[in-house]
């Protein structure tokens, strides 16, 4: 195990808090256990450990990661996801994208699935854009929700880039869906494009027969 790790792991159990833990875990509806350690302190306490082994993380960001996943405390994963937004923007390699999936399939909800499409999946497809619609067109056809997800989501910090045309087909093509997180997506999404293109989707909305929820969000800010 990385040193990296075995401090993390030990910093983590010292500050552990069972009522925050509690809190927490019925927030995420008892999906994953918690050490009860809230996003700031757990920030500082990463970033503390973080410089002390900074080559160990520089050389071997993407192993610390997925060692990381394979723990049960959702903070690990908080951080293992917060390790790779630093240490892979803007420096992904052509292969990071096994990576990225793996983390968007394994343990799924929306707080780690969000994070990982905004931030490396969209950084990713970024860089290489050649991969993006081989990329999207994997995932929007998968059976697994959270791919579909992602698809919808990689855009969110791409402002002007939005690439337009990508982002209303896919909302298009899972605007039937049923799944809450799928209809929330679609909103969430066009509600930030809108930011800065405000004409076109409250053009898309009225045309696209998109469920209440979607539209709702879509046009919260609008």
């Amino acid at each position: 195990m990385s040193n990296f790790i075995n401090e993390l792991e030990n910093v983590f159990t010292t500050n552990a808090s069972a009522e925050n833990a509690v809190a927490m875990e019925k927030y995420m509806k008892g999906h994953f256990p918690f050490f009860g350690i809230k996003t700031d302190m757990r920030r500082s306490l990463h970033k503390d450990i973080a410089l002390k082994y900074r080559d160990e993380l520089k050389q071997n960001a993407r192993e610390v990661a997925a060692a990381l996943y394979i723990k049960e405390q959702r903070e690990y994963h908080y951080s293992a996801i917060d390790l790779l937004m630093k240490e892979l923007k803007k420096n992904f390699r052509d292969d990071d994208i096994v990576l990225i999936e793996h983390l968007l399939v394994t343990k799924s909800w929306w707080d780690s699935v969000d994070l990982v499409s905004k931030y490396l999946l969209g950084g990713y497809l970024e860089q290489y854009p050649d991969k993006k619609e081989e990329t999207v067109s994997r995932f929007t056809t998968s059976p697994n929700m959270w791919l579909n997800r992602s698809v919808l989501l990689f855009q969110l910090g791409y402002k002007n880039k939005t690439d337009q045309q990508l982002l209303f087909r896919e909302c298009l093509r899972h605007k039937d869906s049923n799944e809450f997180f799928i209809q929330k997506a679609i909103g969430w999404a066009l509600r930030e494009y809108a930011k800065v293109n405000t004409a076109s989707v409250k053009d898309f909305v009225a045309k696209a027969g998109l469920k209440p929820l979607s539209v709702r969000e879509a046009l919260k800010n609008a």
